[in-house]
């Protein structure tokens, strides 16, 4: 499979933003300190979900990002899709041109296993991944950090803190 990290930290992000959002909207900065993605990536990923309307901005102080609607209604493979993240598992990216120009013996069966992960990732929302045990442990032990100031963790709030006058 062909999940690279574009994918993958888009639907981090966006499970971040679904666990945080609850509370307002989300800065990319408390994204990027929570889950270590660098905020200029994470810019590119939101500009392109904002195009697939999974997310909207708030401008103005408190400002940040919200889901375009509920958690239960954004599936794990729309993000991947709007990010245009290939979930590919053929050697010819599905065009059937894997040997010599023509399909290989076992393209149907690399092209099947395309689907049939995409058909899964279609039926996950972030809404069901919240409501999994393992994954709110994982949150409220990078939400300890954050606000905890750990070292390897930057935490905004100290970082204003410290600002010069």
């Amino acid at each position: 499979m062909k999940l690279t990290t574009k994918g993958r930290y888009a639907v981090t992000a966006m499970l971040d933003l679904a666990l945080h959002g609850a509370q307002g909207p989300v800065s990319l900065a408390d994204i990027s300190a929570r889950q270590e993605i660098s905020l200029s990536y994470l810019e590119q990923l939101f500009s392109r979900l904002r195009r697939h309307s999974l997310v909207v901005s708030v401008r103005g102080p408190g400002g940040g990002y919200r889901l375009s609607r509920s958690a239960d209604d954004v599936y794990v493979a729309e993000v991947v899709d709007a990010v245009s993240e290939s979930l590919d598992t053929t050697r010819c990216g599905n065009k059937g041109d894997c040997q010599n120009g023509e399909k290989c013996l076992t393209h149907h069966l690399w092209s099947d296993l395309s689907s049939q992960i995409h058909q899964f990732l279609s039926e996950i929302s972030l809404g069901d991944l919240m409501r999994k045990h393992e994954i709110r442990q994982v949150a409220d032990r990078q939400n300890r950090k954050q606000s905890d100031g750990d070292p390897d963790t930057i935490n905004t709030r100290r970082l204003i803190d410290q600002a010069p006058a």
